[in-house]
């Protein structure tokens, strides 16, 4: 314990005399570098990683906003033996009744999928819809059958199903067209606690880099696919947020990696703290120039910190092909050439003139 708090005593330190001179340079005023001092030296040394969507759409938030990831549990089967048929629930996948005379599709979990948090003894709920159409086809929304699945953590209410991977406890039909399954399963364990309804996009009303508080697959870690190109010399990101929650958002952060090579500032209304709200984004124009060429694309890692949450962190990935100069890139050299053929263009003539008089 001491080794770790010496070593974050070291970190603070130091990271206290890089920004102090940084301070100094930009005029910032000392509350609120402290501030920012602490969040940057904290979140550096704890190494906190980002909110990143779950690799598949078999997740939910639970009542506290944490990511309950069931990516792993997407396909499992699980089988309630009745007296005419039996059901089937394939996890995060769709709801069957078997039987002799065949199959009947009680609805599917599709992209406009419905997990969420339930109540009561209830933990999570999911819902499955468009099922097969015959003698339902003026069920509700013309969505054919449906099923909705009550997700318990643990043992069943009834006690059936303790421990284990899990079983269906009791399934009740509403209607030929509509099931009720409760289903037990041990749950897996809450993760980072998201900022919902908070957007990062390349355009006021765009989220390809956060959406709903989570990272979006591309930019939760380098991507060459990704990247921006050597003469692109900025970047605008408009950020979206709930107006009641948007004074959480405290002023972005940004780590270079490698920390030489490649200059960044950041300018605009989000880079001041300027609160975004969902009809009126705040903008932060990134600037960046290539000091040095590199064979690899240059890390910019944002970190935005969020009061009372996990912070929303991204890399943007910048290749560097070659040196741009101080106050412009290697696009000025076409600027010159173009204004010098112009002029060649122009005495041409002239000199034609004279050489005919």
């Amino acid at each position: 314990m001491q080794n770790l708090e010496a070593f974050l005593l070291l970190k603070f330190r130091r990271g206290c005399c890089k920004l102090e001179a940084m301070r100094q340079r930009l005029g910032v005023r000392s509350l609120s570098w402290l501030f920012m001092i602490g969040t940057a030296v904290v979140l550096q040394a704890l190494g906190v990683a980002s909110v990143v969507v779950p690799s598949s759409n078999c997740y939910v938030l639970d009542n506290s906003s944490r990511i309950v990831d069931f990516s792993s549990w997407a396909g499992n089967i699980f089988e309630y033996e009745g007296k005419d048929s039996d059901l089937v629930v394939r996890f995060c996948k769709d709801v069957e009744s078997r039987s002799q005379a065949g199959y009947v599709d009680f609805g599917r979990y599709d992209l406009f999928n419905y997990f969420v948090t339930g109540s009561g003894q209830v933990d999570f709920v999911q819902g499955f819809f468009n099922g097969d159409l015959m003698n339902c086809e003026n069920s509700y929304d013309k969505r054919g059958r449906t099923a909705q699945v009550n997700v318990v953590c643990g043992s069943c209410l009834n006690g059936k199903c303790k421990g284990g991977l899990g079983c269906i406890c009791n399934i009740t039909y509403e209607s030929t067209c509509r099931v009720f399954v409760e289903l037990s399963i041990p749950c897996e364990r809450p993760g980072p606690r998201v900022f919902q309804g908070f957007t990062v996009g390349f355009h006021p009303r765009s989220w390809e880099v956060v959406y709903n508080g989570m990272t979006q697959l591309g930019f939760e870690k380098s991507h060459h696919d990704f990247s921006f190109r050597t003469e692109q010399t900025h970047v605008a990101l408009y950020m979206t947020a709930i107006a009641s929650l948007s004074n959480l958002v405290q002023k972005p952060i940004i780590k270079v990696v490698p920390e030489n090579g490649l200059e960044v500032r950041l300018s605009g209304a989000g880079a001041t703290g300027t609160p975004p709200t969902t009809l009126s984004p705040t903008v932060v124009i990134v600037d960046w120039r290539c000091e040095k060429a590199s064979d690899n694309p240059y890390e910019v890692n944002v970190t935005i910190p969020v009061e009372g949450y996990d912070p929303i962190q991204f890399i943007l990935t910048k290749a560097c092909e070659y040196r741009q100069d101080q106050g412009g890139d290697a696009t000025r050299g076409w600027a010159i050439f173009g204004l010098l053929s112009c002029i060649s263009s122009n005495f041409t003539p002239i000199n034609s003139f004279k050489s005919k008089h």
